[in-house]
C-alpha cells in the first residue's frame, strides 16, 4: 500500500530506497510534520512516484527542501543462516558482524531490519557476495517480504 509523504527534495527520485528513521530535532514546530512524520520508524520504504507539479517546501532537516512522494515498504535482502532457507519460510538475521570491509557486511547487518525478529524469506537469491565468513557462518542469502503497514 502506497502512502504519500514529504521527503528531502535530493532523495525524490522513484526507485530511491530508504529507512525512516523518526523525527530530527528540527522537525520541531514545522508546519507540515504531520506530512512528513507519518510513516514507520525502521521500516525500509521505495519512493514509487515523484509527484509532480508541486512545490519544494522548506525544511530545516533538508537544506534544499522537501517535496511530496509515494512510497511503499520495501522487501529487505538480508543473508540469514542457509539451513531452513526457503521462499515462504520465516529466518531471523544471524546476529551483528564486526567486519564491515566484508562484502556481505550489508546484508548481515541491512538497514530496515532487526536482530530479534522473525521475517518471512520471499525470495532466495542465492550465495551472499563474500567467499569465506570471517565468522564461520553458513548464510544464504535472501529477500525479505516487505513490511506490512
Amino acid at each position: 500500500m502506497t502512502a504519500v509523504t514529504l521527503i528531502g527534495t535530493r532523495l525524490a527520485d522513484t526507485g530511491t530506497e530508504f529507512v525512516y528513521q523518526g523525527e530530527s530535532s528540527a522537525c520541531e514546530g514545522c508546519p507540515y510534520r504531520r506530512q512528513c512524520l507519518n510513516l514507520t520508524e525502521g521500516v525500509r520504504y521505495r519512493v514509487v512516484d515523484v509527484r509532480e507539479n508541486t512545490q519544494v517546501l522548506d525544511c530545516a532537516a533538508h537544506d534544499i527542501g522537501v517535496r511530496a512522494v509515494e512510497v511503499e515498504p520495501a522487501p529487505v535482502r538480508a543473508n540469514v543462516p542457509s539451513k531452513g532457507a526457503y521462499a515462504g519460510s520465516k529466518a531471523s538475521l544471524q546476529g551483528p558482524c564486526p567486519h564491515t570491509e566484508c562484502p556481505s557486511h550489508q546484508y548481515c547487518v541491512p538497514d530496515g531490519a532487526d536482530f530479534d525478529q522473525e521475517y518471512r524469506i520471499a525470495e532466495v537469491v542465492g550465495d551472499p557476495p563474500h567467499d569465506n565468513c570471517y565468522l564461520d557462518r553458513n548464510l544464504t542469502l535472501v529477500e525479505f517480504e516487505a513490511a506490512d503497514e
